[in-house]
């Protein structure tokens, strides 16, 4: 009687411990991506450093956390020309860009603790990982869609403002 009680003790535990790892399927799990959209935190000017005329005007993103800065325009599908977005960094030095998801050329624009240019990278290709350096120090980076850069004549010593919401 006390075998039989035993057995069946045994197999009742037996089936339990077996039941999850014997009757689960593996279930393959999508993470659906959520569409990233523009959300207009200020605006920036381009001035002419020569007499400080305004070259254009745009809207941007800024990134100024580790975060933003880390994720940037990543699994974004598309910019609006008037569209940009600035990085501000705590500090000015050598910065490295690369275009890891994200799907749509850029010019990337490093500027210096005075928010002036001290370099760029044009024509940045999609999902690229190699690096974008910049050639100088920077505290600021602009990310504009690719070809703005020529069709705009920037020029190293031109600067920017902005204005943070």
């Amino acid at each position: 009687m006390i075998k039989r009680y035993l057995r069946v003790i045994c197999l009742t535990v037996g089936s339990i411990i077996l039941f999850p790892a014997t009757s689960c399927k593996e279930e393959t799990k999508h993470v659906k991506q959520k569409k990233v959209t523009f959300k207009k935190e200020g605006e920036l000017k381009l001035l002419k450093a020569s007499n400080d005329s305004i070259i254009n005007k745009i809207d941007i993103e800024i990134a100024d956390n580790e975060f933003e800065t880390q994720t940037g325009l990543m699994y974004r599908e598309s910019m609006k020309d008037n569209h940009g977005m600035l990085f501000v960094f705590p500090d000015s030095r050598p910065r490295s860009f690369y275009m890891k998801n994200t799907r749509f050329s850029l010019d990337i624009i490093y500027l210096d603790e005075e928010q002036t240019i001290v370099s760029f990278q044009e024509n940045a290709s999609p999902l690229d990982e190699s690096s974008l350096p910049s050639n100088a120090p920077a505290k600021y980076v602009l990310e504009v869609n690719a070809g703005l850069v020529q069709k705009w004549q920037l020029q190293v010593g031109d600067k920017i403002s902005y204005t943070k919401f």
